[in-house]
């Protein structure tokens, strides 16, 4: 009995897991003619984030807004709807989830077009992300 117990915990912590993840909302910030920020926004959605995307010609203005430092700046800014924080370029889901368990982190990025990045090519455990400090957050 106890064991079933165990098991049964067990699964509805994974559930509400699973049920967090895909409760997650991204707006993103994209040029229309972007084939790089379509496919970042596919590798997301797959990953179980819900996604709007935003088409417009004036990214930067929102990067702007959302206080994105230049020097990090990347084809796409995205915005966590529950958290507020940025999510700036070709950023991992699971960096993504990182982020998120991390509330006092404004936001990461994954600077300029890096070749090695979902949208881009395929992960190769070289790909560096940033947090808004310029400090390394993580490598995948």
């Amino acid at each position: 009995m106890k064991s079933i117990l165990m098991l049964m915990a067990g699964a509805m912590a994974a559930g509400s897991v699973v049920a967090a993840q895909a409760a997650t909302h991204l707006t993103v910030y994209q040029d229309p003619n972007c084939g790089c920020c379509t496919g970042w926004v596919k590798h997301m959605e797959s990953a179980g984030f819900a996604v709007t995307s935003i088409k417009t010609a004036d990214v930067a203005q929102h990067k702007n807004r959302l206080g994105v430092p230049s020097q990090l700046s990347s084809c796409h800014t995205a915005i966590i709807a529950a958290s507020g924080q940025i999510v700036e370029g070709h950023v991992p889901a699971n960096v993504v989830n990182k982020l998120l368990a991390q509330p006092t982190v404004k936001g990461v990025a994954a600077p300029g077009m890096p070749a090695n990045a979902p949208g881009m090519g395929a992960l190769d455990g070289n790909l560096v992300t940033v947090d808004f400090n310029g400090r390394e957050f993580s490598r995948d």
